[in-house]
C-alpha cells in the first residue's frame, strides 16, 4: 500500500515489520521476489528508461560494490548488528521524513557524490535489507521531476535487491535461509498481496491528502525504528 501511494518503501516497511517474527536474513529473503518484480515495473514504466541507467550508472556500480562489502565481508544481514542497524535506519529515515528540512544539491556535486551515496546505500543494504538511506533523499534532493524521481527510485531499488540476492545467496546463515523451500514459497505467494496493496495504495492516494498519509506513514516507521533499535541492543 504504501509503494502504491508514494512509489516506495516495500522493503522497508516488509522488512521492518517481519523483523518482529523473523531474522532480518529471513525477512529479506521473503520480500526478494515482489520486491524484484514491483521495482522492475517502476523502473521500465518511467519516462527515459537508458538515459536513467547511463545518468546513475556510477552510483548503481558503487551500490553493488557496498552491498557486497555490507553483506559478504562485515556480516550483512546473519550479524547480531543487523537488527540494531535496521532499527537505526528506519529511525532516521522516519525522522528525516517528518522534518521539513528541504532537500537540494547544485547540479555540479552529482559527479562525485552519486558513487559515494551508492557505496553508503549499499553498505546499509547488505547490513539491513532496506535500501532507502542514504539513496532516497539524495535522489530527492537532485530536483528530479516526478516520474524521473520515481523511475531513479525503481532502478536504485532493482539493483539493490539484486545485489541483496547475491548476498543472501552466499555461502553461510544467509544461503541458506534464501535456499529454504518454505521461504520461495513465502517469497512467491507474497507476490500477491504486494500487487493487490499498490492497487489499494494507489486508490487511497487518489482519494486521502498525500500529505497526511506522510506524516502518518514516517511517525510509524520513526517509531518502529525506536523499538527495532531498542530490542537489538537488548
Amino acid at each position: 500500500m504504501v509503494k502504491g501511494l508514494i512509489g516506495m518503501g516495500l522493503p522497508t516497511v516488509g522488512i521492518g515489520l517481519l523483523s518482529l517474527f523473523l531474522t532480518p536474513a529471513e525477512a529479506a529473503a521473503v520480500l526478494i521476489l515482489p520486491a524484484t518484480v514491483t521495482n522492475l515495473w517502476q523502473y521500465f514504466t518511467g519516462p527515459r528508461v537508458v538515459a536513467t541507467a547511463r545518468r546513475f550508472l556510477p552510483m548503481m556500480l558503487a551500490l553493488v560494490l557496498g552491498t557486497l562489502a555490507g553483506g559478504i565481508l562485515l556480516g550483512g544481514l546473519t550479524s547480531p548488528a543487523a537488527l540494531p542497524a535496521l532499527g537505526a535506519t528506519l529511525l532516521a529515515y522516519g525522522a528525516l521524513g517528518l522534518s521539513a528540512i528541504p532537500l537540494r544539491l547544485p547540479a555540479k556535486a552529482e559527479g562525485w557524490l552519486s558513487p559515494v551515496v551508492g557505496l553508503a546505500t549499499g553498505l546499509v543494504t547488505g547490513t539491513t535489507g532496506v535500501s532507502v538511506m542514504p539513496s532516497a533523499p539524495y535522489l530527492q534532493a537532485l530536483g528530479l521531476e516526478r516520474d524521473d524521481l520515481v523511475q531513479a527510485l525503481g532502478l536504485t531499488f532493482t539493483v539493490s535487491t539484486f545485489a541483496l540476492a547475491a548476498v543472501l545467496a552466499s555461502p553461510g546463515e544467509g544461503g541458506a535461509v534464501l535456499a529454504d523451500p518454505r521461504i520461495a514459497l513465502a517469497s512467491v505467494a507474497a507476490l500477491v498481496p504486494a500487487f493487490l496493496g499498490m492497487e489499494i495504495g494507489g486508490r487511497v492516494r487518489r482519494a486521502v491528502s498525500p500529505q497526511v498519509f506522510r506524516r502518518v506513514f514516517f511517525a510509524g516507521l520513526a517509531l518502529l525504528g525506536v523499538y527495532m533499535l531498542a530490542r537489538g541492543l537488548a
